[in-house]
């Protein structure tokens, strides 16, 4: 609840499932007051027969005028049996505001892989590099500490579990992280 003029709120998150894992995210943001901003950027990662529902609410009440909201749900599925329920949802009671929602569904891009193929990396670590940078966008807007390190590690042991379970690679394509990162490829 923004109930004090010129309030901010960011809401970060982000959410990986696989095997059957179900992850429900609710938000809700309302803007009481004038001239208060609010950002919700929630990215999805889902694999085999996850299941994810993101719902992000924002009210603006008639009294908030001038409020600067936005809403983005942007989702990779890794599979065609993952599942993703997305509900961006603006309920606006004033009339000078500037508020914006959206929600994307994809796979990841076989022509950025195909780059990175071609590069020499290896399909392993070209998928972790892609799914890499889409959770970096949550983590980059992290302050740096100690719970953006913990977290960035748990991500890292994530995607690597993820990248290495694609379905069409046969067992002896599946390798251990070599601990690449972007500036080390070039």
């Amino acid at each position: 609840m923004l109930a004090g003029e010129g309030g901010e709120c960011l809401i970060n998150g982000l959410f990986m499932g696989n095997d059957r894992q179900h992850l429900d995210n609710y938000m809700l943001v309302e803007h009481a007051a004038p001239h208060c901003a609010s950002r919700q950027f929630y990215n999805g990662i889902l694999d085999d027969l996850a299941h994810g529902v993101f719902h992000g609410r924002i009210i603006v009440h008639k009294d908030a005028q001038k409020t600067d909201a936005k809403q983005t749900n942007r989702n990779l599925l890794l599979s065609d049996d993952a599942r993703i329920d997305t509900k961006p949802q603006l309920e606006i009671y004033a009339d000078d505001v500037k508020c914006t929602h959206g929600a994307t569904i994809g796979q990841i891009e076989e022509n950025a892989l195909f780059y990175l193929r071609s590069r020499g990396i290896d399909e392993i670590s070209a998928r972790k590099l892609l799914l890499l940078a889409f959770s970096n966008e949550c983590l980059d807007r992290m302050a740096p500490s100690g719970a953006r390190d913990h977290v960035e590690k748990l991500i890292h042991a994530h995607l690597l579990q993820i990248a290495n379970s694609v379905k069409h690679l046969p067992d002896t394509a599946r390798l251990e992280d070599k601990g690449r990162n972007v500036e080390e490829i070039g």
